[in-house]
C-alpha cells in the first residue's frame, strides 16, 4: 500500500439547468443523453503544478435511443403474462 494519499473531501451538487441533451438525427431517431453526478471530490492536501485545485468527479451517462418510428419488439416469450388476464377456462355444466 502507498504510503503517501491525497485525501479528497466530498462536494454536494446542485443540478443546474436539464440533466438531459436530445439530439435528432438527420432519419428522425432522437438520441437522448442524461448526466447524472454521483461523485465529486476535491484535493485537500494536493495540488495541480498550476496551483489550481484537483478535483475527481464521478459521473454516469445514460443512452436513449428513440427510433423515429416510435416502435421497439419484445419476444412474446418475455412478457409477463398476469393471471387476470388469462382467459377463463369453460367447465361444461
Amino acid at each position: 500500500m502507498e504510503k503517501e494519499q491525497v485525501e479528497f473531501k466530498l462536494l454536494d451538487s446542485k443540478l443546474v439547468g436539464s440533466d438531459t441533451v436530445v439530439f435528432r438525427l438527420e432519419d428522425g431517431t432522437m438520441i437522448k443523453v442524461k448526466v447524472d453526478l454521483r461523485r465529486a471530490g476535491v484535493a485537500v492536501n494536493f495540488k495541480n503544478p498550476d496551483g489550481t485545485p484537483r478535483y475527481v468527479i464521478d459521473a454516469n451517462l445514460g443512452i436513449q435511443i428513440i427510433p423515429k418510428s416510435k416502435k421497439f419488439y419484445i419476444p412474446k416469450s418475455k412478457l409477463r403474462v398476469s393471471p387476470s388476464s388469462k382467459k377463463p377456462k369453460l367447465k361444461p355444466i
